[in-house]
């Protein structure tokens, strides 16, 4: 196979599946892994695709992305008295991440005014938070996302790794009571994962009709999470379950926002 064939067909395996790892694309082609690690930087500088730890991924934007103006507007009620429960589980002089949920930019409209420190990779909640000169906001930087205002990749993936936080305050596209939390774009998965490693406490935010979602790119199990926020609608079973899996689930009454 000439070499630009098998660039070609490298880029053609990364966009078709998002990502993929060194060692896949070695067996592929039958060629050492330092063959395909010089194959993907000679890549990545003609910006065809990005390197990522351990292999490569798309630069293409993916379908999965979701313009931020919709999810806005898509169980607004639900994800308003969330917002609500999850402020109370901050304190002051806590350390939090926020990740790019539409859930977690409403949590930040309604943060208190005391000091803070919150680490997020959302313009959205960045913007917010700047309104609020006691705390102290960190953006993780990396690849922009334009439809979600959110930054990915390897550049936000190893800035959390200079910090650890008390409390991780997320959101995700499926949860799977088997399989975990799960996300439709994989690089949101990965640094949602990134945040429960570098926090002591994850909270997950999610309205009931994720539950029983498998989306494609794994999260984490749901032993990482220390407490499930979650809308009254979710059913007798589901908490059951989450019960005797020792998770913590707090449920509130879409009432309380309708009625304030």
């Amino acid at each position: 196979m000439l070499l630009a064939e098998r660039h070609q067909k490298i880029v053609d395996l990364v966009n078709l599946r998002s990502s993929i790892r060194v060692s896949e694309l070695s067996e592929i082609f039958s060629v050492t892994d330092e063959t395909i690690r010089r194959d993907l930087e000679k890549l990545e500088k003609e910006n065809k695709l990005r390197r990522s730890h351990g292999g490569a991924v798309s630069i293409e934007e993916k379908e999965s992305e979701v313009d931020f103006s919709e999810r806005e507007i898509t169980n607004v009620l639900e994800k308003k008295v969330i917002a609500r429960e999850a402020v109370k589980q901050v304190e002051e002089g806590d350390r939090i991440i926020l990740d790019a949920s539409t859930t977690a930019w409403y949590m930040s409209k309604i943060l208190p005014n005391i000091p803070l420190t919150v680490i997020t990779n959302s313009i959205k909640v960045a913007i917010e938070l700047s309104k609020k000169e006691k705390i102290q906001v960190i953006s993780t930087g990396g690849l922009l996302l334009p439809k979600s205002l959110s930054y990915v990749g390897p550049l936000a993936e190893r800035s959390l790794e200079n910090y650890h936080v008390n409390k991780v305050f997320l959101s995700c596209k499926g949860i799977d009571l088997n399989s975990g939390l799960s996300d439709s774009n994989e690089w949101q998965a990965l640094l949602k994962r990134k945040m429960i490693e570098r926090s002591h406490e994850t909270i997950l935010m999610v309205d009931s009709s994720k539950f029983g979602s498998r989306e494609f790119s794994h999260i984490s199990s749901l032993s990482d999470i220390s407490r499930i926020i979650v809308d009254d609608k979710l059913s007798n079973d589901a908490h059951a379950i989450l019960r005797d899996k020792n998770i913590n689930v707090t449920s509130v009454a879409l009432m309380s926002e309708s009625a304030s």
